[in-house]
């Protein structure tokens, strides 16, 4: 009870919400680093991932590129890229972008290549062009597992942003870092709150974004079937028929 108090101190204190340590602007590093690196990795992906899901052709490379995504620990890739480029903006957003890449590549990849073959057939039956099938046909029916790739890395770059404070990167991860080294628990639980309230936000936003982007009945038809492969495989995920 008394961390609960202090916390709630911390977050009262008018001094924690000025200047460049303050939250807002502690927020707004976090969401901006976090924002651009989603952006980055969605421009590099998403185009790679409806080539390969419409050709067929590099499927191994999308499913390569995903594993070692994963395989990687976030920590390892900010100490390799701080190697390079030293402490700052420089080493947290490639470190970031790295982690964005794998689920929208891959979730693309897959809803593509899941689209019914049948449509796609009947597609090219009516006299589409390969281009027309990918915007007309493929691209919409499969934006659910597009969506849901891309709610995933913003979500896990969201969360993982908060090391950037460890090589300069700024960000709400500074509450954490600093909390620590000062053992201030007030601020190092507050720091962890306000990382999840983004975490939790950004996934609502996604979820708001689907709902506009995606007809109800496409939804409920998507949600029926099960995802046959890739990191999204399980029963009960969205798929395009």
């Amino acid at each position: 009870m008394e961390l609960i108090g202090e916390v709630a101190a911390w977050f009262g204190d008018p001094t924690n919400w000025a200047g460049t340590p303050g939250i807002p602007n502690r927020m707004f590093e976090h969401v901006w680093l976090s924002g651009l690196a989603v952006l980055v990795g969605t421009a590099v992906a998403l185009p790679l991932g409806l080539a390969i899901g419409h050709t067929g052709r590099g499927a191994f490379l999308a499913v390569t590129v995903a594993n070692l995504g994963r395989a990687l620990p976030s920590y390892s890739l900010l100490l390799i890229f701080f190697t390079f480029f030293g402490i700052g903006f420089a080493t947290a957003f490639p470190a970031l972008l790295a982690l964005t890449i794998p689920p929208i590549l891959t979730s693309t990849h897959i809803g593509v290549k899941e689209v019914d073959r049948d449509m796609v057939e009947a597609g090219r039956g009516m006299g589409m062009t390969e281009v027309q099938l990918l915007r007309r046909v493929e691209l919409p029916m499969a934006l659910p597992v597009i969506i849901a790739g891309i709610r995933t890395a913003a979500v896990q770059v969201v969360a993982t942003a908060t090391l950037a404070a460890l090589v300069g990167g700024g960000g709400l991860g500074r509450f954490i870092v600093d909390g620590f080294a000062l053992q201030r628990d007030d601020r190092l639980v507050g720091g962890a709150i306000l990382v999840a309230a983004l975490a939790l936000a950004t996934e609502r936003l996604f979820t708001v974004l689907e709902r506009r982007l995606i007809s109800a009945g496409l939804r409920a038809v998507v949600a029926t079937k099960p995802l046959s492969v890739g990191p999204f495989a399980k029963s009960g995920s969205p798929i395009a028929p």
